[in-house]
C-alpha cells in the first residue's frame, strides 16, 4: 500500500514538473504548513487508541544558494498519542503514550523546476523528542511507571513537495522521519 502512494506521488510530482515556467520560493518567502501523518515508528503494537500524528511547520528563506535554490530555516512541533487497554481478570489496566517533536528545520528549495505553482525541497532538522508515558490499573498498586522517559535528540533528513492552486494557498507532502514517515497537509505563504 505504501508502494502505490510513493508510487502515485512521485508520478505526479514528474508530469507536475514538465509543465510551467517559474519557482514559487523565494528569499523573502514565508510559509506556515500544518499537516497529518501517515506511518510512524512510534509504538509497535496494536492500540486501543489513538490520535493521528499531527504537525505544525514553519519556514523562510534566508538566502540564496547560487542557481542551484534558496536555503530556508524554520521551526517544528509534531505530537502523537496512543494508548492500550488490557483486562486480566478483575484487574484492568491502561497505558498511554504521548510523543511530541520540537525541531529546528534548514531546506533547499530548488529553483531551477520550471513551474510556478510547485516547490520541491529537501533538507535536515535537528529535533529533541519528548515522551510522557503514563499507566494506571483499577487495583490501587502504583508502578511508578508513569513520567517523562526515553526523551532524546534526534537529526533528520526530509524531502517534500508542495502544490499551489492559488498564490499563497498550497497542499504538500512531506517523506522523512518527524512525528510520521510522510505527512501531507495545507500550507499558507505569509
Amino acid at each position: 500500500m505504501k508502494t502505490v502512494y510513493l508510487t502515485l506521488t512521485f508520478l505526479i510530482c514528474i508530469s507536475t514538473i514538465l509543465t510551467g515556467n517559474a519557482q514559487n520560493f523565494d528569499q523573502s518567502t514565508k510559509v506556515f504548513s500544518a499537516g497529518i501523518g501517515i506511518g510512524s515508528s512510534l509504538g509497535g503494537f496494536d492500540y486501543s487508541s489513538q490520535i493521528p500524528a499531527i504537525s505544525l511547520m514553519y519556514e523562510q528563506g534566508v538566502a540564496e544558494a547560487g542557481e542551484v535554490g534558496i536555503i530556508s530555516i524554520g521551526g517544528y512541533v509534531g505530537y502523537k498519542s496512543f494508548s492500550y487497554e488490557t483486562n486480566s481478570g478483575t484487574i484492568q489496566s491502561k497505558s498511554k503514550w504521548n510523543y511530541t517533536i520540537i525541531g529546528v528545520r534548514g531546506a533547499l528549495h530548488f529553483t531551477q523546476i520550471q513551474n510556478e505553482k510547485l516547490d520541491l525541497y529537501a533538507g535536515l532538522m535537528a529535533s529533541y523528542n519528548l515522551l510522557n508515558y503514563s499507566y494506571e490499573d483499577n487495583s490501587g498498586f502504583d508502578t511508578g511507571n508513569s513520567g517523562n522517559f526515553g526523551n532524546t535528540a534526534g537529526l533528520t533528513i526530509f524531502g517534500g513537495a508542495r502544490y499551489y492552486f492559488n498564490p499563497n494557498l498550497a497542499v504538500f507532502g512531506e517523506l522523512g522521519y518527524g512525528v510520521a514517515f510522510l505527512n501531507v497537509g495545507l500550507a499558507v505563504k505569509l
